[in-house]
């Protein structure tokens, strides 16, 4: 080739692998495989395309915020209660109820805030957006190409009885495709692989080798299957857990607290037993 030529672009090196139409995504996805194995595509890349593919899949109930994780604002809370748990939780956008979380009444944006940090009436009912609902069925690039057309960042989620199951954000849809995002209102990860947290919970690295894990909590795991403690959470359900997913393992109880949809990240770790500050349902 003419040193001088371009370097071709992706798409056109994929159409010279691509030789013949692919009958099947199982042979697309082989394809694709193949094409990175030649170094036509990067894991980056690949990882991106079969995000895409595994969209249609996928149901907004396999990645929403269960309704027990959801972070809420009540209709009647004062504004300073409001600025806290908006300050406390770092999210732009809160569910607004009434009498519970089967009540909701709208969405609140926290930049509304502003107009309470310079000294302008406040009126929460005023400021609320109206509240999407979706079923938990709705494929996720079907919710993907309406949140693109409304414009809108967040859905809440019911189930086949018109119960709220919980929410799902455009973010949450997003990382199915490109892996976890942060933003600079996401907390760090700690920089153990098993930290005390301040409720007297354990933040647990789900890649922690079972040897430490069991050191750490007095448990008697075997690693002669699994090295990690969250290989042991995927073989206990047989599949990679959703956000908020609960496993009960030898007296401890281990909620999925981060979870890509492809990869289990983050732990929390805690006794069967132990006292804890119950979250509303």
């Amino acid at each position: 080739m003419d040193a001088s030529s371009p370097r071709p672009s992706l798409l056109e090196r994929l159409s010279a692998l691509l030789t013949r139409a692919p009958e099947d995504r199982e042979e697309l996805v082989a394809l694709l495989h193949s094409a990175f194995e030649r170094e036509v595509l990067d894991a980056d890349a690949l990882s991106i395309i079969e995000g895409a593919l595994q969209m249609s899949e996928l149901q907004v109930g396999d990645v929403m915020i269960p309704r027990s994780q959801m972070d809420v604002i009540r209709i009647d809370d004062p504004i300073e209660s409001i600025v806290r748990h908006v300050i406390d939780t770092g999210h732009s956008r809160f569910p607004v109820i009434g009498e519970g979380k089967d009540d909701i009444v709208g969405i609140f944006l926290a930049k509304d805030l502003l107009r309470y940090f310079a000294g302008r009436s406040f009126d929460l009912r005023a400021a609320l957006r109206p509240a999407v609902f979706v079923p938990e069925t709705k494929r996720l690039n079907v919710l993907l190409r309406e949140f693109r057309i409304s414009r809108n960042h967040m859905a809440i989620v019911v189930d086949e009885y018109g119960s709220i199951a919980g929410l799902a954000t455009i973010e949450d849809v997003l990382e199915q495709i490109v892996g976890d995002i942060e933003d600079e209102y996401d907390e760090f990860e700690p920089s153990g692989n098993i930290e005390l947290d301040q409720d007297g919970r354990y933040r647990v690295q789900a890649v922690t080798e079972i040897s430490e894990f069991n050191a750490a909590f007095g448990t008697v795991f075997s690693d002669a299957e699994v090295d990690t403690v969250g290989g042991l959470v995927i073989r206990e359900l047989g599949r990679v857990p959703h956000r908020g997913e609960v496993v009960l393992l030898d007296g401890l109880r281990v909620t999925a607290l981060r979870v890509d949809g492809r990869r289990l990240q983050t732990l929390l770790v805690q006794p069967v037993g132990q006292q804890y500050e119950a979250v509303e349902e």
